[in-house]
């Protein structure tokens, strides 16, 4: 079993920066890989980043491609998602995922093959 617990949402203005924190318990961290999804109002769960399990391979959407930074501290067992030049088409409720059955250097986007997820953590960037 593996718990996620993010943190670090909030209201910002656009233009400005948010940085999330996903803190993972349960299982060795380092074993699986991460992702980060976001859920606006009326919308379906959409793919954000992903890391892989030692850090070395990440993968964005092209929505947020150049704005956002996604990395992970496997001794701190926690997952992080940067976010700079925020837009309000970035609000929404974002998610972090663990894949516990990703290869070591694999990634994953699709929401259907991730094992885990956290509570959600809300993001409202005004305009």
């Amino acid at each position: 079993q593996v718990q996620l617990v993010e943190s670090g949402g909030g209201l910002v203005q656009a233009g400005g920066s948010l940085r999330l924190s996903c803190a993972a318990s349960g299982r060795t961290f380092s074993q699986y890989c991460m992702g980060w999804f976001r859920q606006a109002p009326g919308k379906e769960r959409e793919f954000v980043a992903t890391i892989s399990r030692n850090g070395g391979s990440t993968f964005y959407a092209d929505s947020v491609k150049g704005r956002f930074t996604i990395s992970r501290d496997n001794a701190k067992n926690t997952v992080y998602l940067q976010m700079n030049s925020l837009e309000p088409e970035d609000t929404g409720v974002y998610y972090c995922a663990a894949d516990i059955r990703a290869s070591f250097s694999g990634l994953t986007t699709a929401p259907s093959l991730y094992d885990y997820w956290g509570q959600g953590t809300q993001v409202t960037v005004s305009s």
